[in-house]
């Protein structure tokens, strides 16, 4: 059995999907799982949160990988020459590049949507788990990485713009799922930021879960604290094991392996 692949999903920017995605995957790589991150985003949030000052320095980047897809040369490299390691054990990274920018129109062009799965079916004997980090746009990479992942999970951050965008988000993760990859589904909506004793969050998810939509019982809570783990490039788990949030990760992770 291959690596389980997960999206982290939302076309609205803000609601911390790249520190969802660094995060649970840190928290799976210091309980002995090896993990790959695959940063989809130009601007390279996750890269930035788990490298550093350092991040992409001279190293191979998805820019090297999907220029590669747009130049087929018998001598191409192969995934795991794209895939870099970061300071913490077990836990690599396909690191973003700003590049990325400028090649999704030729990308999408020549239908090259495909190719970060079939990167992915090549690697998924390599790792236990697979963390992809996607724009805050329904573009070419998010929809790659649709294609490739199996489970999605949405961040929503108790905002009322946040919750009309999850059922448009939904739909088009059921679109992918119908015509291109017929293993996704949605795992789940991490409440993020989330404060107990503030009346609208606590609407908000009330009504979202009366609606039976797949809200997970592990919210995590707004901190100055994620803030600063990511000045100091390091995932709650190492930079304060302790913390009530690190903590909120560690329960989110086990809330989804235990489902």
């Amino acid at each position: 059995m291959g690596a389980i692949r997960r999206v982290v999903f939302n076309q609205k920017g803000g609601v911390g999907k790249s520190t969802i995605a660094v995060n649970l995957a840190a928290v799976a790589a210091r309980a002995g799982r090896r993990v790959l991150v695959i940063d989809l985003d130009p601007q390279g949030n996750a890269s930035h949160y788990l490298l550093g000052g350092t991040a992409a320095d001279g190293a191979p980047t998805l820019a090297d990988f999907f220029q590669q897809m747009l130049n087929i040369s018998l001598f191409g490299k192969t995934p795991q020459e794209f895939v870099v390691p970061t300071p913490f054990p077990g836990l690599s990274l396909m690191p973003s590049h700003p590049e990325l920018s400028e090649l999704m129109g030729k990308l999408e062009s020549r239908y090259k949507m495909f190719k970060l799965k079939e990167a992915l079916d090549q690697l998924a004997a390599d790792y236990d788990e697979i963390w992809i980090d996607t724009p805050p746009a329904l573009n070419f990479y998010t929809r790659s990485a649709l294609i490739a992942a199996d489970r999605c999970l949405i961040p929503f951050d108790c905002d009322a713009f946040s919750r009309q965008a999850l059922y448009n988000l939904m739909g088009n993760t059921d679109e992918i799922r119908a015509d291109h990859n017929p293993e996704l589904h949605i795992e789940g909506i991490v409440v993020n930021q989330f404060q107990p004793r503030a009346s609208l969050p606590v609407r908000l998810v009330a009504e979202l879960k009366q609606e039976g939509l797949p809200v997970l019982d592990a919210p995590l809570s707004a901190s100055v604290k994620i803030r600063e783990s990511h000045q100091a490039a390091q995932p709650m788990v190492f930079f304060d094991a302790r913390h009530k949030v690190s903590q909120e990760f560690e329960r989110l992770y086990q809330h989804l392996n235990s489902r």
